[in-house]
C-alpha cells in the first residue's frame, strides 16, 4: 500500500493495498475505499461512506462530511460514491458560513463572500465574485469574471452574462432583468426599516423611472441622505465592465 507518512487512516477504515494516499490525508472510521483508489493531497474522507473502485480524489476534496441541509441537527447520514469517478479540488478562496450544494461547481479564481448560498447545480465559470449573502439559484450558468453583488437573489435557471446588482432580485422569467428590491433577504438579515425604505427608493429610481443607468445615477448621488448601502450601489454599477442586469 502507498500511504504517505503524513497521512491519518483510523483503524476502522477499509484502505486496499492497491490504493494510494497521499500527504496530509485523513480516512476516518467507517470509511470503505475501493481498490486502485487515488486521494492525491489534503483529501479527508469520513464515515460511514463506502468508495468504490479507481476513484480520484484531488487536493482538498471533503468527502463525507456533514450534508448540506440547514436543517440537519447531527442524525445518522451515509455517503455511497461509484466507480471511475473523478473529485476535483476545491475552489480559490470560500468566506464563512457558505453554504454550497450538490452539483455546484466553482470556477478558477472565483471568490465566494460570506453567507452566499449556491443552490444544486449553480455553475459559475472562472473569475467569478459572489459578494456576501447573495444566493446563486439552482441550474444559474455565471458567465467568466462576472460580479454577483452583495445580498442579491439570482432565480433558478437564470443564464448570467452581466454583474448583478445588489440587493436584487434578478430572473429569467421572460427577459433576464432585475425586479426590484430583495426584500425577503433583508428581512432575514433584519435591516432597519429605515434602510430597506432608502434602498426601495434607490430600485425605484433604477428601475421604474424612465431615466437612463447613468441619469438614475446622478440622480441617486444627489441625495444627501441616501446611506451607506446606496452609496454601495452606486459603487457597484460605476465599478462594472460588463454593465448590469436592469
Amino acid at each position: 500500500m502507498n500511504i504517505h507518512p503524513t497521512a491519518i487512516i483510523d483503524s476502522g477504515a477499509k484502505v486496499p493495498a492497491s490504493c494510494t494516499v497521499g500527504p496530509y490525508c485523513v480516512i476516518g472510521a467507517g470509511v470503505e475505499v475501493g481498490e486502485r483508489c487515488r486521494l492525491a493531497s489534503h483529501v479527508v474522507v469520513e464515515g460511514p461512506t463506502k468508495i468504490g473502485v479507481d476513484n480520484s480524489f484531488f487536493p482538498f476534496s471533503a468527502i463525507g462530511m456533514a450534508p448540506q441541509d440547514i436543517s440537519y441537527r447531527g442524525e445518522p447520514t451515509r455517503l455511497e460514491i461509484g466507480d471511475h469517478n473523478e473529485i476535483r479540488e476545491c475552489v480559490t478562496r470560500v468566506g464563512d458560513h457558505v453554504l454550497i450544494m450538490a452539483y455546484a461547481h466553482i470556477g478558477h479564481d472565483s471568490v465566494i463572500g460570506d453567507h452566499c448560498m449556491l443552490v444544486n447545480g449553480a455553475t459559475l465559470g472562472g473569475h467569478v465574485t459572489v459578494e456576501e449573502w447573495a444566493v446563486v439559484g439552482a441550474l444559474c450558468p455565471v458567465h467568466q469574471y462576472v460580479r454577483i453583488g452583495a445580498h442579491a437573489y439570482v432565480g433558478g435557471g437564470t443564464t448570467i452574462t452581466q454583474d448583478v446588482l445588489p440587493f436584487s432580485m434578478t430572473s429569467a422569467a421572460r427577459n433576464t432583468h432585475a425586479y426590484g428590491m430583495n426584500k425577503v433577504g433583508l428581512e432575514r438579515e433584519a435591516r432597519v426599516p429605515k434602510t430597506k425604505t432608502r434602498i426601495h427608493h434607490a430600485y425605484k429610481t433604477l428601475l421604474a423611472s424612465k431615466m437612463n443607468t447613468s441619469q438614475a445615477l446622478e440622480k441617486l448621488k444627489g441625495k444627501t441622505d441616501r446611506g451607506e448601502d446606496v452609496d454601495m450601489l452606486i459603487r457597484f454599477i460605476e465599478a462594472s465592465e460588463r454593465g448590469v442586469i436592469k
